[in-house]
Order: structure tokens, then sequence, then C-alpha cells
């Protein structure tokens, strides 16, 4: 029986939401409409913009509400200039009217589904925003376990820290220190742990045949953890850097043992259905 993946990350989001526990860390998203981005960005000032079946950070794209005070008019009245940014991969656009940046997201999306969800603050390494990926896989005991906590954080000028857009692979405690101490870093750990094994029950409810995950989580300036986005396909070979070869050989034997790999090749086992 194959591995289940679930393609749709308004599929996923709204798979979560009926658990309160777990809504609680969901950042606001909607479908992506002008009528969302007008009303999402008078609420919060910056959204991302998200293709609702992308993979590796592609096609995102990230959207500001900039104001700045006008001198006072000779009647003493005090107005202010509004302006919009859109960031895409490296590049910075400006607009003077949300229905000018508007039209250039709807030519960059087509007819295709769309996200648009609230920008979250995210801490920084060294400049660079920076994410958490939580891999949480079914063990050889037909139970959720979460096996690994890595940051990600941002190449230079980029809007997400997917490694195929250059971002960085980091240890969490390496990105955690400046904000917080040991014991306050070992509490949230184990919070993200735990978050990762109820994110993984509540999806398995709708989707029976799913065996990995992969959480990203976003940090805000309060360290409040916020569930950005769930991949049902997370990447695995690619922590075969770690130092710790123990754990990497765990996580491996792990997906060996739900069918992802051969025991005997190494490569994936089977072709995979999307749900």
């Amino acid at each position: 029986m194959s591995i289940q993946r679930v393609a749709s990350k308004w599929t996923k989001t709204n798979a979560i939401l009926p658990n309160p526990t777990l809504a609680a860390y969901i950042p606001e998203t909607r479908l992506y409409t002008f009528e969302h981005l007008n009303e999402m960005l008078a609420v919060y000032g910056t959204v991302y913009i998200k293709p609702d079946n992308g993979t590796y950070g592609k096609g995102v794209m990230r959207a500001e509400k900039l104001t700045e005070p006008l001198p006072p008019t000779e009647e003493g009245i005090i107005g202010e200039r509004t302006w919009y940014v859109l960031r895409y991969e490296v590049d910075t656009l400006t607009f003077e009217s949300l229905e000018d940046l508007h039209k250039v997201v709807s030519a960059r999306i087509r007819k295709r589904p769309y996200l648009i969800q609230r920008g979250i603050p995210l801490l920084q390494h060294e400049g660079r925003p920076f994410d958490l990926r939580v891999l949480t896989q079914m063990n050889l005991r037909h139970q959720w376990e979460t096996t690994l906590i890595i940051g990600r954080v941002a190449a230079p000028d980029k809007v997400v820290t997917n490694h195929h857009s250059g971002g960085t692979a980091r240890f969490f405690n390496e990105l955690v220190a400046p904000y917080l101490d040991v014991k306050e870093a070992v509490r949230l750990e184990q919070k993200l742990s735990k978050m990762g094994e109820r994110v993984a029950w509540q999806l398995q409810k709708r989707y029976p045949r799913l065996k990995e995950i992969g959480l990203d989580v976003g940090l805000d300036q309060q360290i409040y953890p916020w569930i950005l986005e769930v991949n049902t396909r997370p990447a695995i070979k690619v922590f075969s850097f770690l130092p710790n070869k123990s754990l990497y050989h765990k996580i491996f034997r792990y997906a060996v043992g739900y069918g992802r790999y051969s025991s005997s090749t190494g490569k994936p086992a089977r072709s995979k259905r999307k749900a």
C-alpha cells in the first residue's frame, strides 16, 4: 500500500483547523482574491502569496503595505502616503495602488489556485530570517515520533528559506541561542516535537495512509511558533550531512520501515500516489 501524499496546502490547513489546540498555531490563511488581499494587508501589513500545490518555495511572493505621514497642509491637515511592495525571488517591485500590485500578482498566478497567508515577522540569524523544519515519522512501533528539528536560513534577499531556493541548514540550538537560555530552548524543542506529532495524528484522521510529515514552523518576535506549512513528502536524504550519523540512520530506518525506501538499494521503494 502506497504512502499517502497531500499536495494541496488549503486541504491540509482545513484538515488541521478543527483541532482548536493546533488551530491556535496556524496563521490566518485564505484563498487568494483581491478582496482578501485588501483585507489582510489592512490588518497585518505583510502577507505571503503562495501556490496551493507548490513545492520548494517556488512561486511564493511577499506583499507589504507601507505608509508614511505627509507634511501638514496649510489648514493643518495631516495625511499619509500609502504604497505597496511585492517581493518575488530576488525582485522587488513598488506600486502606488493595490490594484496595480494585484494586476502583477494575477499575471504571475494566472488561473492557478493560490493562497494568501498572514505574514509572520520571523526571527533572524545573521540578518536573515529563518524557520524550522520539524520532521515527524511513523516509527517501527507504528507510532508518530518527531525525529529531527533543524533550522533553515533564507539566502540573501530571498523571501523563502527552502534549500532549493538557496537556504542553508543550521542547527536548532545555534539559531535560538541568541533568544533563549538553555532551559527555554529545551522547552521549545519539546513543544515543537509534540506539535509535529499532534499535527501528524490530526492529519491521519483524514489520511490514514500518511507516514511522514515535515512541519515548517516560524518563530515570531515573541518566540511564538506558527505552523507555516505541512509537507507530506519531506526531504530525508538531505539530512545525511548530520554529524550524528546514528540519528540519520534512525530517520532512514524509519523511512525504510514504512516503505519509502528499499532496504536493499536505498532507493525509493515504489511510486507514490497523491491524495
